[in-house]
């Protein structure tokens, strides 16, 4: 198995190059005086450095070992602990966080390439600091200024650790059902008692305090989602002077044996009168957690990015040097008894494919993370409201599409390896192992497709898929007299106008059936992602083209190439996908219960 690299080549041409992330920097003050170009590349080398010199070396054998509960008390695999202690050091923890309370402030555009740096190099590690950074953003956006300034410097110091827990046993998506119950004490605080599962990280070894945002329901709360709240609960209370106190009341009740992501501690949680404080007002509580999801599900997509880079670096180095028959044309290798397998067709099929969707998928969530920074950042009051809206609708994409199209090349990459893909000390069957989790966790991918086709898409009319469109469609009328660019132009455009196409269908099949939402929604979403790749791959082609002539790395050619792969052999897929979609729901359900 290949050791994991992180792809700082592409990583830099997509900032620099195709984004011109510093000019976007440096037009809000408020990242200007936190992030410069020379900062930027400082951290990406760094980050490149510690994930895979530190974190990657851990992830085999600690998936082996997996994380140990004991009486309530989880340890860590081997190394964990040490490593975590090189992040702290570091600083990486508070990368996004807010400057007032010790955090660097870094616009997500860069901090999406570090997280994406470390979930390929280690995903179970990786949740920690990716869960303590969830729960930093919902405290320092929702909480009060004494909570704020109690919590947020030790949790992006790295020396107190985050959790997030929502999810029940009886209650996963639907969080209104929740039973969770806060009852008020007389000092401000609330005693917070219910249970809660699959909390990634809830407890550990590796920070010695851990800060759970905590879902429950005040006494007479409203039902469902409107009568939810948010509490910060503290693993150890902390005293006036911030030093810390006694334990509160709730513990570890075991640690869930997984498919995968096995290094991590995924916790059963025991509230049983824990001590807590509000975070943001009463029965708000899931927009306060939301406010932390975009990015969350964002990160979640970038896990996807992050195990399929892992899976191509080991493909691409086992198609170099596995040696297996003849090359169609004739030998290759004729000094060796075959050729390497990349000679073959179907080989370089797999790996186009993986190359494809690894590129333009970091691509697509660099340009989410622009966003994100643009609803953050910017002074503009009107920038930033169309930013906020492209960020809604693109946000289900990110996470499902890429999570889909992440397993998918985890999957490949297996495949390339053939039988030795099946064996554990490859590496493959881990990763597929691991990355499929991300279609699962933070809202399944069939919840973010119907969030996107039922909220983002249908009960707005299409106004926020227009803000889409209208980009697209700009790109393609401002670049219509590149004689390169042109081709690729077409067919964005053809297949922009079919998306147009069934969005607007949906939105009158779901006037007329309650079922067309639904039905459409998982393959709408396959459709729109693969458009928003498509124009991404065409901001590629653009910058590349260019400098491809006097191209001796290889890295421009290779772009050019690798994007008339998608355009030919993966962007016609939203053909058989319209035509699926535009069938209706009929056929799916037509059968009775009582016949599947």
């Amino acid at each position: 198995m290949a050791d994991y690299q992180a792809p700082l080549r592409d990583m830099r041409f997509l900032l620099n190059e195709v984004f011109d992330a510093p000019a976007l920097w440096a037009s809000m003050p408020r990242l200007a005086e936190n992030v410069d170009p020379d900062t930027a590349d400082a951290i990406l080398e760094e980050a490149g450095k510690i994930t895979s010199g530190v974190l990657a070396p851990l992830n085999r054998e600690a998936d082996e070992q997996g994380c140990r509960w004991n009486d309530g008390e989880v340890t860590s695999p081997e190394g964990f602990k040490e490593a975590y202690q090189t992040i702290v050091e570091g600083g990486w923890n508070g990368l996004g966080g807010n400057p007032e309370f010790g955090g660097m402030g870094m616009p997500k555009m860069l901090v999406a390439q570090f997280e994406e740096m470390m979930q390929g190099a280690n995903m179970a590690f990786g949740l920690a600091p990716m869960l303590t950074a969830g729960a930093c953003l919902s405290l320092n956006a929702h909480g009060s200024q004494e909570l704020k300034e109690k919590y947020l410097p030790n949790m992006y110091s790295g020396v107190w650790a985050g959790a997030m827990d929502l999810t029940e046993p009886h209650a996963g998506t639907d969080l209104g059902i929740i039973r969770t119950k806060a009852a008020p004490n007389d000092d401000d605080s609330y005693s917070i008692t219910g249970t809660k599962i699959f909390i990634t990280w809830g407890e550990h070894d590796m920070a010695e305090n851990i800060i759970h945002l905590v879902l429950a329901k005040l006494p007479d709360a409203p039902a469902g989602p409107k009568g939810i709240s948010l509490f910060l609960v503290p693993k150890f209370m902390v005293n006036e002077d911030g030093s810390l106190g006694e334990r509160n009341s709730f513990s570890c009740g075991s640690i869930e044996k997984k498919m995968g992501i096995k290094a991590s501690a995924t916790c059963v949680m025991n509230f049983d009168g824990a001590k807590g404080w509000l975070v943001g007002e009463p029965n708000k509580g899931l927009a306060a957690m939301f406010t932390m999801m975009n990015y969350e599900r964002l990160g979640v997509g970038i896990q996807g990015i992050g195990a399929a880079e892992a899976s191509l670096q080991s493909a691409r180095e086992y198609a170099l040097d596995r040696i297996q028959s003849r090359a169609p044309t004739g030998a290759q290798k004729k000094d060796k008894a075959a050729d390497p397998i990349i000679v073959h067709p179907d080989v370089r099929r797999m790996l186009l494919t993986m190359k494809s969707y690894v590129e333009g998928g970091r691509a697509f969530s660099t340009y989410v993370a622009q966003w994100l920074d643009i609803s953050k950042f910017s002074d503009d009051e009107e920038q930033r409201k169309h930013a906020e809206g492209m960020v809604a609708l693109l946000t289900p994409i990110a996470k499902a599409f890429l999570t889909d199209r992440g397993l998918d090349t985890c999957i490949l990459g297996q495949q390339v390896f053939g039988g030795h893909g099946f064996i554990r000390e490859w590496g493959q069957e881990q990763l597929v192992r691991d990355c499929r989790i991300t279609q699962i966790y933070e809202g399944t991918n069939g919840i973010q497709a119907l969030d996107l086709m039922g909220r983002k898409i249908v009960a707005n009319q299409g106004q926020l898929f227009e803000l889409f469109a209208a980009d697209v469609a700009r790109f393609i009328q401002d670049n219509s007299d590149d004689a390169t660019l042109r081709p690729y132009l077409e067919s964005l455009s053809a297949a922009l106008e079919r998306l147009a196409d069934v969005t607007e269908d949906v939105i009158k099949q779901a006037a007329e059936t309650p079922n067309a939402i639904g039905a459409a929604s998982v393959d709408y979403l396959d459709l729109f992602g693969l458009t928003a790749v498509a124009y991404v791959w065409a901001r590629m082609v653009k910058v590349a083209a260019p400098k491809a002539a006097g191209d001796t790395s290889g890295f421009y050619t290779g772009k050019l190439k690798t994007a008339r792969f998608y355009f030919d052999r993966l962007l016609p897929k939203t053909v058989s996908l319209a035509e699926g979609i535009r069938s209706g729901s009929d056929s799916m359900m037509a059968l009775a219960d009582e016949e599947f």
